[in-house]
């Protein structure tokens, strides 16, 4: 293959912007020759290439606009410290309960593993191309009042709503307005039976009234976060500080 060859390819890759076409034709053309490969082969391995990078980028934008705390996933959980089950974690990781629309709630102590399982969650319907958007309880409430001050809620309503996946962190971390609780019963409520949604909370249900004032709001955003729900209860034993503890044991051995 001559230079001049090379040089068109490249420029014909970047025109129909196939960029790891052009960046891998010229190596995979050796492995073929080497291998012997016929011609078909060769093309199925350049548009294969090119098909797994996409993916990869499709991916990487897809979790980036997650806006995820951290990235963390659930082979990173050490389930063997926790009380969760790794196998009712995996089964949801799958993806069937957001095309069933059903919520999944996580309840438990501070420091039990709520929020790397939530995150887990998302990073693994980010993977399937979902589009997912996670966000802390305080942080969706200031966003939707931001957007309602400027006349603009029912446009910001329509984003949250159009995901396939949101994830709303630390819910009865901070006692809410009733303002910002029915901001927060918009958001659930436009999703029911529709899309689904991840809530973890430290509070049990019967102490959700702590945080939100009016009682028929604080049953009614129950009552859709709870129906068809999987609820999974991750104690009151730090997993965080169990390690922490751990961590320093070990160090000083």
């Amino acid at each position: 293959m001559g230079e001049l060859q090379e040089q068109a390819i490249r420029q014909h890759c970047k025109t129909l912007r196939m960029p790891t076409i052009g960046s891998q034709f010229a190596r995979l053309a050796e492995a073929a020759v080497r291998e012997e490969q016929s011609h078909i082969g060769y093309l199925e391995a350049l548009l294969a290439a090119e098909m797994e990078e996409r993916e990869g980028r499709a991916i990487a934008r897809l979790l980036h606009e997650a806006r995820l705390p951290r990235m963390k996933t659930l082979d990173e959980f050490e389930f063997d410290r926790s009380g969760v089950s790794a196998a009712r974690l995996r089964e949801l990781a799958e993806g069937g309960y957001i095309g069933r629309a059903e919520p999944v709630l996580l309840v438990g102590e501070a420091g039990t593993g709520k929020t790397h399982l939530a995150t887990g969650l998302c990073v693994a319907a980010s993977r399937q191309r979902r589009r997912v958007r996670f966000a802390t309880a305080t942080a969706l409430i200031n966003e939707l009042a931001e957007a309602s001050h400027a006349n603009q809620l029912s446009r910001a309503l329509g984003r949250w709503e159009r995901l396939d996946l949101i994830c709303i962190d630390e819910l009865g971390y901070v006692p809410l307005a009733e303002t910002a609780c029915e901001l927060m019963f918009q958001v659930i409520a436009d999703r029911a039976e529709k899309a689904a949604v991840i809530v973890t909370t430290n509070l049990p249900f019967s102490e959700w009234s702590q945080v939100i004032p009016n009682p028929r709001l604080c049953k009614a955003l129950i009552d859709r976060l709870t129906d068809r729900a999987h609820i999974i209860t991750t104690g009151a034993d730090s997993y965080r500080f169990r390690r922490t503890v751990a961590q320093r044991k070990n160090a000083k051995s």
